[in-house]
């Protein structure tokens, strides 16, 4: 009987390998562009051809290679960041398993230029799915070139798999801001498809953020600063005015590495607590200091899970220190001392006798027999009862309409019939009179006992489905604006603007593009009077942003993130007839029952247990 097991190819293992560290195009300019910071690069250039399908280019003037590590470079588990086991619990680079480069030659064609800075001469390389096709000298300036092109030409299913252009960009920018945050002594450029999309110049950690995320993002941030024998923690964190409901730019980073951590994310939100609203999330941006030996960052391929050793006590210091910052840079209303005009409270006086108040009163009077308005006056000082009061009362029935009998009451209510189940029948049956409970819960009366309407889920409902029409039949309305404004978004939510501007047209936004990641705002949706338009078209973005472009229909996130800002909220006090408005309108929708996220919107208590209870 033969034998079973056999080595793989290396051409087989490098591709197993680039299947987890080479996922999309923003994992290689990951791999490359940490590569060039830890080669000493205090410039690294971008480029960026159809969202990496055709080219990505990583241009750096860090110490390069010699010939022969280049070519060394390319081989699995060959790195210059470790020698030994040791070096793993004391990491001070990005990278040190050796396998990206490797990953990235086996599944696309690499060219690489590199000199160091004591060579006359450089390197020209060229590897296409993990064979060498040549190895020159070539003329270069100082640093490393890399140019990966046709990605996953050689698996052809995960180059199926890739998702559209805006997508991937999106990702490739996320990659990249990750690692710019980091780095804010280094000049990075990203350009895409000959367009510039960022130029970072090297300044301090508050400017880059501003540089990548706009400058009115970073007025709202307040900064952080605790230095302890085991761990630094710097950075910034968002005013409470700052919260949102998906934040997305929640950054951790550990030793100059990017992670996620949901246990110390709740650290950060606990610091909040009362401050903000349940469910609402805080922008932030901490970097932690920890000695290399106390974290373990190889437990996973894309190194962004971490596990740390005290990590109890390094969560009680990042809630210490976030509440430290707000502590003190939080605005807190002033007491005013001011006495002039108000008035003169006396001081009490424990040896001063206190005299009770005297109070005089008529124990004859009565208000029946008597015509004394004054409880105080006496009988001699009365004029006598009112004779034939009973005549200010005529034509008034104790059994009119306005005092409704018992019998009456009921029927308004109805019998304790089961419910109808065609809105219809509820609606031809409803009460013409509604009461509104606590601001929030819309009552009124039906044949089968009494419906409770959610108004802010009701009028979500019924803008819903409005949006959903308006976007289908192209028939929105736009109000103009007397003076457009110029709305300023971060990269990243710039290209994503770019795929829902169809969409948000649809709808009555009228945007106009002015370059730069900014536009100019020329037109809103009519209707949505009493809300900061470009504070709606942030949050747009930013819960697609969250939610991903990849639905079914992009036109029903678009609708349901306006409907659900653009509702009536908790608290607004309806009249009657904007009462009976929302409950017409609601049951035209649809579904009466549920709003387009699967939230109950009403239920009815049936007359059978309203009598139960009162039985």
């Amino acid at each position: 009987m033969s034998d079973l097991i056999h080595l793989l190819p290396d051409s087989v293992a490098n591709q197993i390998a680039a299947g987890e560290v080479i996922q999309r195009p923003a994992s290689v300019i990951k791999e490359l562009v940490e590569n060039s910071v830890d080669a000493g690069a205090t410039t690294i250039h971008v480029i960026v051809v159809d969202a990496g399908r055709t080219s990505i280019q990583v241009i750096d003037d860090g110490k390069g290679m010699s010939e022969t590590d280049a070519r060394l470079s390319f081989e699995r588990h060959a790195t210059s960041k470790i020698s030994q086991a040791d070096d793993l619990f004391a990491l001070h680079t990005m990278g040190f398993r050796g396998e990206a480069l490797a990953s990235i030659a086996a599944v696309a064609h690499v060219e690489l230029l590199t000199r160091q800075a004591s060579d006359e001469i450089g390197t020209r390389l060229l590897i296409a799915g993990s064979k060498v096709v040549s190895q020159e000298p070539s003329a270069c300036p100082v640093g490393s070139n890399f140019k990966v092109s046709n990605l996953f030409f050689n698996v052809p299913a995960r180059r199926k798999f890739l998702k559209s252009n805006a997508t991937e960009l999106s990702n490739i920018l996320t990659a990249f801001e990750r690692i710019v945050l980091v780095y804010p002594d280094i000049h990075f450029t990203l350009h895409h498809n000959g367009t510039e999309m960022l130029n970072l110049k090297a300044g301090s950690l508050r400017q880059r953020i501003s540089d990548v995320f706009g400058k009115q993002y970073s007025q709202d941030l307040l900064p952080v600063e605790v230095r302890t024998s085991m761990c630094d923690i710097i950075g910034f964190v968002s005013k409470p005015e700052g919260a949102k409901k998906k934040s997305g730019h929640d950054y951790f980073f550990v030793n100059g590495r990017f992670m996620k951590h949901p246990y110390f994310h709740k650290a950060v939100i606990s610091a909040y607590e009362r401050l903000i609203p349940d469910g609402m999330q805080i922008p932030y941006f901490l970097y932690l200091t920890v000695e290399p030996s106390d974290i373990d960052v190889n437990i996973h391929p894309t190194k962004t899970e971490i596990k740390f050793e005290n990590e109890q006590a390094i969560w009680q210091m990042i809630t210490a220190a976030v509440r430290d910052a707000l502590g003190k840079f939080c605005e807190v209303p002033s007491i005013e001392f001011d006495t002039q005009g108000s008035p003169d409270i006396p001081i009490f006086d424990p040896k001063q006798q206190v005299t009770p108040p005297q109070l005089q009163y008529n124990p004859d009077y009565n208000p029946f027999t008597q015509g004394s308005r004054g409880s105080t006056r006496t009988s001699s000082q009365s004029t006598g009862a009112v004779e034939g009061w009973e005549t200010l009362y005529e034509g008034f029935d104790i059994q009119s309409q306005d005092s409704p009998s018992e019998g009456d009451v009921f029927d308004t209510f109805g019998s304790s019939d089961e419910m109808s189940t065609t809105p219809q029948t509820i609606l031809s049956e409803k009460s013409p009179t509604h009461y509104q409970y606590k601001g929030k819960y819309l009552m009124t009366a039906v044949k089968s006992g009494l419906m409770i309407i959610d108004q802010y889920r009701a009028n979500v409902r019924i803008l819903y489905d409005r949006y959903m029409e308006q976007m289908s039949n192209h028939t929105a309305s736009t109000q103009k604006v007397l003076f457009p404004e110029v709305i300023q978004f971060a990269p990243s939510d710039a290209v994503l603007l770019e795929k829902l501007l169809p969409e948000l047209a649809s709808v009555g936004f009228d945007l106009s593009d002015l370059g730069g990641h900014s536009y100019a705002l020329n037109g809103v949706p009519a209707g949505i009077d009493g809300l900061d338009p470009i504070k709606l078209l942030h949050q747009l973005v930013g819960d697609a942003n969250i939610l991903g472009t990849e639905l079914s229909s992009l036109n029903s996130q678009i609708a349901l993130s306006l409907a659900r800002h653009a509702a009536v909220p908790y608290g607004q006090i309806l009249s009657n007839d904007e009462m009976e408005s929302i409950v017409n309108e609601l049951f035209a929708c649809s579904n009466v029952n549920y709003t387009p996220d699967g939230k109950a919107i009403l239920c009815i208590l049936p007359q059978a247990d309203i009598e139960h209870l009162l039985g």
